[in-house]
């Protein structure tokens, strides 16, 4: 059972780098045949409120449906459970893209006032498609939370693969003929797709059936559980949504590299947040199982000294070489050298909230297997509203380049409330032993980033990608032995269970 586990975590992992991947290629082919004109900033633009409810439907169903279907399961009433949901989901689904699509005329010129007719009209266009697909992500995610229930994790991150692919495709193919229209369609083509994929691996198992006839009771009762849980999870794309807002008030271009560089600067944390995620949440939940507190406070304050030990070197490296990354991924086609340079100088100040967010990440895994999402989404309506008033404040007197540092500021205090409000809930932690894990480390990330800047300039007339793998060499064996060094108990845990495994593998 445990190598099937693991297995399938493996599987979920490398599929998740494969999803994060073809994002950044989704971007990449954005900026060949786009660039930074208006056209790319009212498709950026147009994405985010359907790209709003496509995670709240995602996120939030895995979150509430596998235990709610787990809890079915062993009253033998799953299938049942699964029917019941995924036809209440199709409703709600539909009623949503109806709504989302014939509105969309009268919310995009109120949300970006700014935008120039031409850009205005794409909005709506791309909008109303996007509407379109969450008729079917409303199904695709009732059936990847039930592969995540069957531990068949990369199942549904393959799924959600094909989506983008779609995505991709239509750019490729069709951006000549139908130019920025043909993202959104094969986005919406993708989208069937994946259900069909989905729908053909349960065909045998004759599940799920749509069920015209609903038990109003059992899906209102799991809907009170789903949308607290989903709003929670929509928070951070609310936030993204006030920064292209924003944005849209500034010169042609600037909502792009706004989200550019923040999909680019987060990339690392959408890889270790998972699976650092992955490690703690067993013994979280085994902690919480048993009431056994002391476990559960463990796992939480190894999860945040693994997620500084991994996230603080990677992030840093990224900030010296930024530059670089963002001229070999984008610089090309309609994506001119001064977009590389707008892009990065607002990736800089980004990196604020990649690393309190991800420390979130930890949190946040306490709270939910506390059953104390709620208290979350009340915070997080607070920081989107501090977020607006950063975004006003900094934008008025930095440009632009106030919207990524409004949201780093904003996550400083986001995440502290968060972080205050779970120490109480915990009884406290082992707060000396955290600080003594960050100093080190920041100690080791320090001296790290000496070698490597020094390595860059000796490097600086050669091109990006030989000089992103010398600064990455470089960095990691001057971290690693300044880790070592300083005796950073995080590797030595690394350390340990590897030796454990190798060891019981020989037994």
């Amino acid at each position: 059972m445990k190598s099937k586990l693991g297995l399938a975590s493996a599987l979920f992992l490398l599929a998740t780098l494969l999803l994060k991947i073809s994002g950044m290629v989704r971007d990449i082919v954005i900026a060949y045949y786009f660039g930074d004109s208006y056209v790319a900033d009212a498709y950026l633009a147009a994405f985010i409120i359907p790209n709003m409810i496509i995670l709240f439907f995602t996120t939030g169903m895995k979150n509430a449906l596998v235990p709610s279907y787990i809890e079915a399961l062993e009253k033998q009433r799953d299938k049942h459970h699964l029917n019941q949901v995924y036809s209440g989901t199709i409703i709600i689904s539909f009623i949503i893209s109806v709504l989302g699509a014939g509105l969309s005329k009268f919310y995009i010129p109120l949300l970006f006032p700014d935008f120039r007719p031409e850009a205005e009209h794409i909005a709506i266009l791309v909008t109303s498609i996007y509407f379109a697909a969450i008729f079917f992500i409303g199904m695709n995610a009732v059936l990847e939370a039930l592969f995540d229930a069957e531990n068949k994790f990369s199942l549904s991150m393959v799924s959600q693969i094909i989506v983008i692919f779609g995505l991709i495709f239509g750019a490729v193919f069709f951006a000549d003929q139908y130019g920025v229209y043909a993202l959104a369609y094969g986005y919406l083509v993708g989208a069937v797709l994946s259900l069909v994929f989905k729908l053909a691996l349960l065909w045998k198992r004759k599940i799920p059936k749509i069920k015209w006839k609903l038990d109003w009771p059992e899906v209102k009762e799991f809907y009170i559980i789903f949308i607290p849980v989903a709003l929670t999870v929509a928070v951070g794309q609310i936030n993204l949504a006030v920064d292209n807002i924003f944005a849209s008030y500034f010169k042609e271009g600037a909502v792009t590299y706004v989200n550019y560089a923040k999909n680019l600067v987060h990339f690392p944390q959408a890889i270790f947040g998972v699976t650092i995620g992955t490690i703690i949440f067993p013994i979280l939940s085994k902690a919480n199982a048993s009431n056994d507190k002391a476990l559960f406070k463990k796992g939480i304050e190894q999860g945040l000294t693994t997620m500084f030990f991994i996230l603080l070197p990677a992030v840093v490296g990224m900030m010296l070489v930024l530059p670089n990354i963002v001229e070999l991924l984008y610089q090309r086609g309609q994506f001119t050298a001064e977009a590389t340079k707008a892009t990065s100088q607002v990736g800089f100040l980004y990196f604020g909230s990649v690393i309190f967010f991800s420390l979130h990440n930890v949190i946040n895994k306490g709270f939910y297997t506390m059953k104390k999402g709620h208290l979350i989404m009340m915070v997080g309506g607070l920081a989107i509203l501090l977020n607006a008033g950063l975004n006003y404040l900094f934008t008025s007197f930095m440009g632009y380049l106030g919207i990524p540092l409004a949201s780093s500021v904003m996550a400083v205090f986001y995440v502290g409330a968060c972080f205050i409000i779970f120490l109480k809930l915990v009884d406290g932690l082992n707060l000396n032993m955290i600080g003594k894990e960050y100093l080190k480390i920041m100690a080791a990330v320090a001296v790290m980033s000496l070698f490597a800047y020094g390595a860059l300039h000796l490097m600086s007339g050669l091109g990006n990608l030989l000089q992103i793998i010398v600064v990455t060499v470089v960095g990691a064996v001057i971290y690693t032995a300044c880790v070592f060094l300083l005796k950073v108990e995080t590797i030595q845990i690394f350390l340990n269970r590897f030796f454990n495994k190798s060891k019981s593998k020989e037994k």
